[in-house]
């Protein structure tokens, strides 16, 4: 390497500046540039010179491969140097975490109150149809029976199997607020464009109506599951 060393204005006295030329391989013509500290400690860093001199001198202005201080005019157009800014954490938190708005005029307003309402994230339709295929199993390794549907619970969208509408029924009881009635809009008008038809809160189920006699048969079912698990458990 050829080695050039001259004075560095930028820096205390007693600094210099070593600019070496490599001479051969696929980087041969480049150079690399150090500073030597008036003790003898090589630095080959912007933030290696930062920790080394300590938060006493400002590097914000220096630019490390000329060793001169950039004046302001200059400064404004070049984007600010990242190797100086501190570590800051780059993942999200999962939890939601609490902020105190401040605002200094009464006036003011943030970006969120700018929207109409509370702004959620689109939903995937018919995102159960990726699900196709995958059965479930038991700690046996046996695979489980499908439920059958009742026949007043009649799917809607296309190209839905009796599997993909038990999983939208089972979603909607575990994620959604709302009670679970089914979709709003007719099989058609479903068809013709699920994207402005179809209830994202709902089931892939036509509208339903549970009446009274319906509500006494789940009853009597559910007593009888429960009497027989008595019996099994006084056994």
């Amino acid at each position: 390497m050829d080695k050039r060393s001259g004075n560095v204005p930028g820096l205390p006295p007693g600094w210099s500046r070593e600019e070496c030329v490599r001479q051969c391989g696929l980087s041969a013509g480049k150079t690399d540039v150090f500073y030597i500290s008036p003790d003898g400690v090589k630095i080959r860093s912007k933030p290696h010179l930062s920790r080394y001199l300590g938060e006493a001198f400002d590097l914000s202005s220096f630019d490390f491969r000329t060793g001169k201080i950039i004046s302001s005019s200059h400064r404004k157009r070049i984007r600010q140097d990242a190797n100086l800014a501190l570590p800051i954490r780059q993942t999200a938190s999962i939890f939601k975490q609490p902020v105190t708005v401040i605002r200094n005029h009464p006036d003011s307003a943030t970006k969120s109150d700018l929207k109409h309402g509370p702004q959620e994230p689109p939903r995937q339709l018919f995102w159960e149809k990726r699900l196709q295929g995958l059965r479930a199993c038991d700690s046996t390794e046996e695979l489980i029976q499908s439920l059958e549907l009742p026949k007043t619970v009649l799917g809607i969208g296309p190209e839905l199997t009796t599997e993909n509408i038990l999983q939208s029924i089972s979603a909607a009881l575990h994620l959604g607020a709302v009670p679970i009635i089914g979709q709003h809009s007719n099989k058609n008008l479903v068809q013709k464009n699920p994207g402005v038809h179809m209830d994202v809160n709902q089931p892939h189920i036509q509208q339903l109506i549970v009446s009274d006699e319906d509500i006494k048969k789940q009853e009597s079912k559910v007593n009888e599951a429960r009497r027989k698990l008595q019996e099994v458990m006084k056994t």
